[in-house]
């Protein structure tokens, strides 16, 4: 396996850096662990297309694009006002 070169800040650098050494880590190894335990955008999409199939399948719901929308309206509602409280 061939290494890159990625410019990023110092302060991000040395927080990864912490971030690694507090779990053993090499700072390559835990940047090497992190890329493998997130989604493209792209798996994402596919998850949740599976998600959606597989509550179809289990329960008939398969709510419309507007419905989709007005809960997730109604979600972003509730977050504000608990994140108010």
């Amino acid at each position: 396996m061939s290494d890159a070169n990625v410019r990023i800040p110092e302060e991000a650098r040395d927080r990864l850096a912490a971030l690694a050494a507090a779990e053993g880590l090499s700072l390559r190894a835990y940047l090497a662990r992190l890329a493998e335990s997130l989604l493209t955008p792209a798996e994402r999409a596919e998850q949740a297309e599976q998600a959606r199939a597989a509550l179809k399948a289990w329960t008939g719901y398969a709510p419309s694009p507007a419905e989709e929308q007005d809960l997730d309206h109604e979600l972003d509602r509730r977050l504000a006002q608990a994140a108010a409280r």
